[in-house]
């Protein structure tokens, strides 16, 4: 009876390698793009948080000051929140004592620079401003910021905006 033919160990253990350092290059691309969605999904969430807040800075109403305050604060960390809280009382009284109504909308946003944990994003949004009551005609306003976004415990909020020309 003939003894099965058995390849030579050199050439299984190079089948062995190959399969191993195809299982690695498998385990290094998929790594590779999970970082770069981890880094896509952040560039859209710090593009988002500044959008929300440009929108929240322009989106007040006489009746909801003490809501839309509170959003804008939710939005905003460090030293634009502390800029925010200081002037809030003045905010609150001046838009309702002038009945300010204004509805902002978004146009554009875009992304400057970014870091792991910080970004700057160029901001683009339109307001409407009426005066519920007065015979004052209704006024549209342009905005452009440039705003600085930073991740803090997972989110993303913006801790400076400079309006731009």
């Amino acid at each position: 009876m003939d003894e099965p033919v058995r390849p030579p160990r050199v050439l299984t253990g190079v089948l062995v390698l190959l399969v191993v350092l195809l299982g690695a290059a498998v385990v290094f691309l998929r790594g590779q793009d999970l970082a770069e969605q981890a880094r896509a999904d952040d560039r859209r969430a710090a593009l988002e948080a500044a959008g929300t807040h440009a929108i929240n800075l322009v989106s007040l109403d006489y009746k909801t000051v003490d809501a839309d305050m509170g959003r804008i604060l939710a939005t905003s960390t460090g030293v634009a929140q502390e800029e925010y809280k200081a002037g809030a009382a003045k905010l609150k009284s001046t838009t309702a004592e002038n009945k300010v109504v204004q509805h902002g909308v978004l146009r554009a946003t875009g992304l400057v620079s970014m870091t792991e944990l910080t970004a700057r994003v160029l901001v683009v949004a339109d307001v409407e401003i009426r005066w519920e009551g007065s015979k004052t005609p209704k006024q549209e306003r342009f905005y452009r910021w440039s705003m600085d976004v930073t991740k803090a415990k997972g989110v993303w909020l913006v801790s400076r905006a400079v309006q731009v020309v």
